[in-house]
């Protein structure tokens, strides 16, 4: 081993305490580390992972794929946003409600919408305004909105 790699310890009792703190330090890491890796993207019961992934142009406008990740036991029959689409000079380009149901419980989906006479370089960004609807498979499911984590790989970010 190199002398880099050495600690000077001139006596057992350091050694001891050196030893017992860095074996302290790996199990904190250990267990931090394992916690955030297992954390999945939705937590909490009946959440929803939504990501802005593409947006793509086509003949009549610009296509949005937006992936959700409902990793709960929980399916959802409706789950209707109120979008608003910015432009780059941060004015409002269009306002629209699209559903992202059907959505099975511990499953992931990807759906397409189209947004017609507005090309995709016309959308700086995508606000998730509100949840106009949000039922599961057994009623109405409360605080849609705070449950949803929202993410993009797209240019234009998803915001709540």
């Amino acid at each position: 081993m190199s002398d880099r790699f050495r600690i000077p310890v001139t006596q057992p009792s350091q050694a001891r305490g050196l030893c017992e703190r860095l074996i302290m330090a790996a199990a904190v890491l250990a267990v931090g580390g394992a916690a955030a890796m297992a954390a999945p993207l939705a937590t909490q019961p009946g959440a929803l992972g939504v990501e802005l992934n593409k947006l793509e142009a086509y003949e009549k406008g610009c296509r949005a794929y937006v992936v959700i990740n409902n990793t709960s036991d929980i399916g959802y029959q409706s789950v209707k946003l109120d979008l608003v689409l910015f432009q780059p000079d941060g004015v409002i380009a269009r306002r629209f409600a699209v559903d992202l149901a059907p959505l099975k419980a511990s499953k992931k989906s990807v759906k397409l919408f189209d947004i017609e006479n507005l090309t995709c370089d016309k959308i700086s960004s995508v606000l998730v305004n509100d949840v106009m609807e949000c039922k599961s498979d057994t009623g109405p499911v409360t605080d849609c909105l705070a449950k949803m984590s929202l993410t993009s790989v797209s240019g234009a970010p998803l915001t709540k």
